[in-house]
């Protein structure tokens, strides 16, 4: 990790880049901030098991995020727990809006915030701030031995005392595009595409969520021919079950130090890193 996180990422002059860790990052630009699948209040693999309740923890929040100004969206690409926890009550705590699919719509409601969150449209270009976001039609991985997705289906609960890891629903995934100062990054929170639906060519940053990869078929072949990426960054390999403070795990079978090969199997022109997490990076840095 360390020698791939030495891979120089060319930022223009007032942006800032964060990796959150498992698929969450924070862009900040021109003292405005965007985030991404943020997830700091990890669940222990415990409370998965016991279906106990899994809620965001404020305290982590004050501590791990770092806004640059105002808050002006924060972006949802599944509603997974390790992908959707934090986001209400980082809309709340900002006063901002979340956007995402209509699973996302329902956790808002869930929390009292239904007037924050916006059910996306596919191709639909939003204006946030210094950013312009497009959400992609996309797919995830079936990382149950390639048969199927984890708790797929749209989330649906009623109560928060119900909501366990295994009630925050898949939901609908996307693909997220973001243009800011020049630059064009590409979210992916989980390894598969529907190949048709991307038309972003030629994307600066690819931040390519890798777990599950390997149940995708051709998945660098199929995501690299259609992005044409200059660098990809790699994301969430690390162990989520870990609480953020603890020191850095990896995710079982996920291996990071193959991804070089794979995508040089496939193209030797994107450049392959990584980021250290809670270590915002940036030409002012």
């Amino acid at each position: 990790m360390r020698e791939l996180a030495s891979t120089a990422l060319e930022l223009p002059r007032g942006l800032e880049l964060e990796w959150l860790g498992v698929a969450g990052y924070r862009l900040s630009y021109e003292g405005q901030t965007l985030y991404v699948d943020p997830y700091l209040s990890r669940v222990p693999l415990s409370a998965v098991l016991r279906r106990a309740p899994a809620l965001a923890d404020p305290v982590l929040h004050r501590r791990y995020l770092r806004p640059s100004g105002r808050v002006v969206g924060v972006l949802v690409g599944h509603t997974h727990f390790d992908h959707a926890i934090d986001v209400p009550a980082i809309a709340r705590r900002h006063e901002c809006r979340a956007y995402g699919s209509s699973s996302l719509v329902n956790l808002m409601v869930l929390h009292g915030l239904g007037e924050r969150a916006v059910e996306v449209e596919p191709g639909r270009r939003y204006e946030l701030g210094p950013f312009t976001v497009t959400f992609v039609p996309s797919l995830h991985s079936k990382l149950l031995l390639g048969l199927a997705v984890p708790f797929d289906g749209e989330l649906t609960c009623e109560h928060l005392d119900a909501l366990s890891p295994s009630a925050y629903k898949c939901g609908q995934v996307w693909g997220i595009h973001i243009e800011v100062a020049g630059m064009t990054f590409y979210h992916q929170g989980s390894a598969n595409l529907i190949d048709d639906a991307i038309q972003h060519r030629g994307v600066d940053v690819f931040l390519a969520g890798i777990a599950g990869r390997s149940f995708t078929r051709d998945y660098w072949a199929r995501i690299l021919r259609r992005l044409d990426p200059r660098t990809i960054v790699a994301s969430h390999f690390d162990d989520f079950f870990r609480p953020v403070d603890a020191p850095m795990g990896f995710s079982t079978n996920v291996n990071l130090a193959a991804v070089p090969d794979e995508v040089a199997a496939v193209s030797s022109d994107p450049n392959v890193a990584t980021l250290i997490p809670m270590q915002p990076i940036g030409p002012d840095r």
